[in-house]
């Protein structure tokens, strides 16, 4: 059973203007296409242009489950679906279901569940960047074309081994008792292109991977930045730019509680990105945009036969519209639509007195229900706001915090004011509430986030544990599900979060046996 390590010696060459089926048949490294597109700058950009398209693309990663199984936006909605704020209200179809009652782990001998999905998806798109990143040196083009690729190549194997991370490791620091285990194992790293012979590598540290991201974004964003004037940029927010890679170097400092990295990197963002907070008709108008003011980046499904129609994110999250999401609707946790003030227009995400599904999202929409049509927003500037934000509060700078929260929170609510918070104290779970400024900080950036990001990330770093409850809207089915199986989120070092590594990378990686399986 070789498949998983055979993704490593895998080539993706296919361009964004293909639609057919054949752009999910991987041509391996040695073969001419393959050199011939990676000789100039001007060619290599299809390949990345391929590895963008991947990731949204559904069918590919898995050989089965492909209604869940669409790429950063099912990532995400499955991290939301783990965690505390992003409630399904029933089994429905059943997509999304086993990573909302923690019904998968057990799954990982299998090739259609999550762990073999977020597993070969992310080992596929770095081993497809390591043969950009090898090819630097001898890439035909200006040095600024050459920048903006192999840039692009770094950016985005720093964010798989960041997704690869927050899948199948414990989170590296603990903020609430200021511990580290950057000792514990992690993911194998990959940073060169291979071949038929190559072998698979052992689980490297927290600190190996976390090392690997933070080497891999700095460098992304050095040449992003040489890169600025390529001909080859065209403003596509479907590809990372500078300022997407400075995005997720502020996730990664978040996780590793360097303030300092989070804090700077969001401001770069802030300050010369050129994006701007959502106004309200950005914000109500379906989430489905990536020519908002507001978005840095995400999909552009533009026709058709770019969609996935039933295995794709909208249809999941527009209940108003039927299809999956009329059979599983998603809410928001009560007690969190109770932190929103009454004069907060983000109230309007949702809808408390909906009959039949209390508390029901209405902040996702179809921009073209008839062709299923709707981008995907993978990242947005408001979340640089936050981020900085709480990054500045944690580094003792309480007035910093309190400007950038009043100011990301002008276009949300007239009565806001963060002058009525202070402090830094969380409570154990993310539902013991305090009333400090860093739990609302923390609050504002659940509800805008609410969907699109992945709210088990933040959990997960923020060393709380979660209380599912049935009268804050959680089914009592999940709840038995999870009782059943002796699942207990209230504890923030719990394994439940980390998934199981695939069988089929067992068997076929040497250097990972039964023995380093996660619990």
């Amino acid at each position: 059973m070789k498949k998983i390590l055979y993704i490593l010696i895998s080539f993706i060459a296919f361009s964004t203007a293909s639609c057919s089926k054949s752009m999910l048949e991987f041509e391996p490294t040695d073969s001419g296409s393959g050199e011939e597109l990676l000789s100039e700058a001007s060619t290599a950009i299809s390949i990345m242009n391929g590895i963008y398209r991947s990731m949204w693309t559904a069918g590919w990663s898995t050989t089965g489950n492909t209604h869940q199984c669409f790429g950063i936006a099912a990532y995400n909605l499955a991290l939301d679906c783990m965690a505390d704020d992003l409630i399904m209200q029933s089994q429905g179809n059943g997509w999304f279901w086993y990573d909302h009652c923690y019904n998968m782990k057990s799954n990982y001998t299998s090739s259609i569940f999550r762990s073999y999905d977020v597993w070969y998806a992310n080992y596929k798109w770095i081993a497809n960047t390591n043969y950009i990143i090898d090819a630097e040196s001898t890439m035909g083009g200006s040095e600024a074309d050459v920048a903006y690729v192999v840039g692009q190549a770094y950016a985005v194997r720093a964010l798989c081994y960041l997704n690869l991370a927050t899948w199948f490791a414990r989170a590296p620091y603990n903020p609430m008792t200021e511990t580290s285990r950057w000792d514990e194992a992690c993911v194998p790293v990959y940073t060169t292109g291979t071949t038929i012979e190559t072998g698979g590598g052992p689980r490297e540290s927290l600190k190996t991977v976390y090392g690997r991201i933070d080497e891999d974004i700095d460098t992304a964003i050095g040449l992003l930045e040489k890169g600025l004037h390529s001909t080859l940029a065209n403003d596509n927010k479907s590809h990372v730019n500078l300022y997407v890679a400075l995005g997720i170097k502020s996730r990664a400092c978040l996780v590793e509680g360097d303030w300092e990295g989070a804090y700077n990197a969001a401001m770069r963002v802030i300050n010369e990105g050129g994006y701007a907070v959502g106004t309200e008709s950005d914000l109500m108008s379906g989430m489905n945009a990536l020519d908002k003011q507001n978005v840095m980046w995400g999909a552009g499904i533009q026709t058709a036969d770019q969609s996935g129609v039933y295995a794709g994110f909208f249809t999941h999250m527009d209940n108003q519209q039927g299809a999956y999401a009329e059979a599983a609707p998603k809410l928001i946790n009560s007690q969190l639509y109770n932190r929103i003030s009454a004069t907060d227009i983000r109230r309007n995400w949702w809808d408390p007195n909906d009959k039949e599904s209390p508390y029901i999202g209405k902040k996702f929409s179809f921009s073209n229900l008839a062709s299923y049509l709707g981008d995907y927003l993978y990242m947005r500037v408001e979340e640089m706001y936050f981020t900085a934000a709480e990054a500045a509060l944690r580094r003792d700078n309480a007035p910093e915090a309190r400007r950038l929260m009043n100011l990301v929170m002008a276009n949300r609510d007239p009565q806001y004011n963060a002058e009525n918070y202070d402090g830094t104290m969380l409570g154990s779970t993310t539902t013991t509430w305090t009333g400090s400024l860093l739990e609302n900080i923390l609050t504002q950036r659940r509800i805008e986030l609410w969907g699109e990001y992945g709210r088990l990330f933040d959990v997960r770093r923020l060393g709380q544990g979660i209380d599912r409850r049935s009268e804050d809207g959680f089914s009592e089915e999940c709840l038995s599900t999870m009782s059943r199986r002796g699942v207990d989120l209230t504890r923030p070092d719990t394994y439940d979060w980390v998934m199981t590594i695939p069988q089929d990378e067992i068997d076929a990686n040497p250097n990972i046996n039964e023995e380093d399986q996660n619990p």
